[in-house]
């Protein structure tokens, strides 16, 4: 048996190494050169325990990860009542690129779908910000919760928005129906395409989901990068959303809180407890990570950390390591 949290998830990360289904995603060219080959898991307490193995300094773009990290942002400045306003919390039961709203509030279904996405980004900042303007401030809050700065892959949100076809007629959409803010939807785009394009490694994105797992502050630290409420908020919808077409059969089979990325990194967050990340390239066909897919299954059945699990369940393996670790 593993005595340490790296040894377990070193075991892990064996279990599943040669599992070779999925894809990587073909956009960007970075995406589509990734080595999927690579692997990594790290886990962060909420008392800032980190723990790494794998290529866990590999940084690559967040990509739809970011829409959750976003989302906390958008609460936290206008309120959660107003973004409810603007868009919806329901599961759509559609792919993330659908280009439609709800037929009566012409909302989007929530903000985890690309629709969502483009109009929670447009949220950001003071109405009419310059796109320089919106971004920086979702670099630098990021930057917040990962404890580091975190840089933009510039030629990369330049490769996406090339090939954004879609995204922009969903953007025009939602201008068309009048729920988008004056905003010029092709700034809007492109300002979207470059806060998918933020760079982070697994450890990033571990420490990051630890912070929504630990009401809005980041692990170790005094200071609330968003409050409470906005995170009990954002896990509720990543639960319900974050997960797409695949949202139900995850939260049934894994039961953790988590948004994926199309390129390859999942990120969790258990409240109270830990947050988790995977990165591995190769997706199935509901853009997630075949393997990062497999190890929260192990983690979420080995550390009983599904979030309907007894609390009061003694001597698991949780613990175990825990004990070692202090």
């Amino acid at each position: 048996m593993a005595d340490t949290f790296d040894d377990y998830l070193a075991t892990i990360l064996a279990a599943v190494q040669d599992e070779a289904g999925g894809e990587v995603h073909e956009v960007p060219r970075a995406l589509a050169e990734a080595d999927p080959g690579l692997l990594a898991a790290a886990l962060c307490t909420t008392d800032g325990e980190l723990h790494s193995v794998g290529d866990d300094e590999h940084e690559a773009t967040i990509q739809s990860v970011s829409k959750a990290f976003v989302y906390a942002l958008a609460l936290e400045q206008h309120g959660i009542g107003e973004v409810l306003r603007a868009v919806d919390v329901e599961p759509s039961g559609e792919a993330y690129n659908v280009i439609s709203v709800e037929a009566e509030s012409k909302r989007p279904r929530n903000p985890m779908i690309n629709a969502g996405a483009l109009l929670v980004h447009a949220l950001v900042g003071e109405r009419g910000a310059e796109q320089d303007e919106r971004v920086e401030i979702i670099r630098s809050r990021l930057s917040a919760m990962a404890g580091r700065e975190l840089s933009i892959d510039e030629e990369a949100a330049k490769d996406e928005l090339s090939q954004a076809h879609r995204n922009l007629a969903i953007a025009h959409m939602l201008r068309a129906e009048g729920v988008m803010p004056d905003d010029d939807p092709v700034d809007v785009v492109r300002g979207y395409t470059r806060q998918c394009s933020i760079l982070v490694t697994p450890r990033d994105l571990a420490v990051m989901a630890a912070t929504l797992a630990n009401g809005g502050y980041r692990p170790g630290e005094d200071e609330e990068v968003v409050s409470a409420p906005v995170a009990r908020h954002t896990l509720s919808v990543m639960a319900t959303c974050g997960m797409y077409t695949a949202a139900g059969d995850w939260m049934s089979e894994i039961g953790i809180p988590a948004k994926s990325g199309v390129s390859g990194a999942i990120m969790g967050a258990l409240p109270g407890r830990v947050g988790i990340a995977t990165y591995a390239p190769r997706l199935d066909r509901h853009g997630t990570s075949v393997r990062g897919r497999a190890i929260f299954e192990r983690l979420s059945d080995e550390l009983d950390l599904h979030l309907l699990d007894d609390p009061h369940r003694q001597d698991t393996l949780w613990d175990r390591l825990r004990q070692q670790e202090a």
